[in-house]
């Protein structure tokens, strides 16, 4: 799984937000805001990496159960399912 090559991460101040870039920003005129977490996942996603890794990374760096881990990671996935190739 693996973000879309056409949007970036960007921290400005203690704000995250994912923007378009190129072609993209025709069709997608805004932006993405992200919490601190939210920007993890992302950064992981750029690296192309699967939601069972993903899951694994957020109980090891946010200290959290399987099961919270997992709903967790499912309901961002949803959330931003149309910026994944």
């Amino acid at each position: 799984m693996k973000a879309k090559k056409n949007f970036v991460l960007r921290q400005i101040a203690d704000t995250f937000v994912v923007v378009p870039v190129n072609d993209e920003v025709k069709k997608f005129n805004g932006m993405i805001n992200l919490n601190e977490q939210g920007a993890f996942l992302w950064k992981k996603l750029e690296q192309g990496i699967e939601k069972e890794e993903l899951v694994a990374e957020l109980i090891k760096c946010y200290n959290v159960d399987q099961e919270t881990a997992s709903q967790d990671i499912e309901q961002f996935l949803t959330s931003i399912q149309d910026f994944l190739e």
